[in-house]
């Protein structure tokens, strides 16, 4: 048996080997990382990336699959909840190191089974409403800056793509705004304005990203 951990990556997020120092740090034992770096996770489906084919040449039944969160195998909802339910058909486990979830094919519980697969089902849909939220704030920026000089972008950001991401995974978690500061380099402040007004923080990276 072993443990494989995916990465999922496009150019402006963290990087694969970030994520996995994520898993470890979580306590996961890796025994490979595969990563698939620059592809899109709504309009490509797993089966059809690289390294992501990959995953269900090489892992076998008993095999742990571990990713930061579902939305790394996809954010198409069909993709994903179809992609965990194949995983658990071939007694593939299937774990997130956000939230500590654990799918597998184990019980045979008709109430558990619904429970479960409802879990998947909100997780997936959540995956994909957060990646077309991001696209129309994004969307936003671009189209606010047009037109426009630097003088009219708004104050430049103070943090990055990265920094963003951290902070939206450990508000995910619901971790202190104090932790999330230290961990990141952020402020307090920057924290909260992020918190309180998401879609407008990334726009504001879309808008001088434009």
């Amino acid at each position: 048996m072993q443990t494989v951990f995916y990465a999922r990556v496009s150019t402006d997020e963290q990087t694969a080997a970030h994520q996995a120092k994520q898993a470890k740090a979580a306590g996961f034992e890796i025994d490979a990382v595969v990563a698939d770096e620059g592809v899109s996770g709504v309009s490509t489906l797993l089966k059809d990336r690289p390294q992501g084919r990959r995953l269900f040449d090489m892992l076998r039944r008993g095999d742990v699959l571990v990713v930061r969160w579902v939305d790394r195998l996809g954010r198409n909802y069909a993709d994903v909840t179809e992609t965990i339910r194949e995983f658990m058909r071939r007694g593939v486990i299937v774990k997130t190191v956000i939230n500590g979830m654990v799918f597998d094919g184990a019980t045979t519980d008709p109430m558990l089974m619904a429970v479960r697969d409802a879990l998947i089902s909100f997780m997936a849909a959540t995956a994909q409403a957060q990646a077309e939220a991001s696209k129309e704030a994004q969307k936003a920026g671009i189209e606010h800056a047009k037109g426009r000089d630097a003088a009219y972008l708004g104050r430049k950001p103070s943090y990055d793509r990265g920094q963003f991401d951290a902070v939206v995974d450990a508000l995910n978690r619901n971790d202190a705004v104090s932790a999330i500061a230290k961990a990141t380099g952020l402020s307090r402040g920057t924290i909260y304005r992020i918190r309180d007004s998401r879609a407008e923080a990334e726009a504001a990276l879309a808008r001088w990203a434009a």
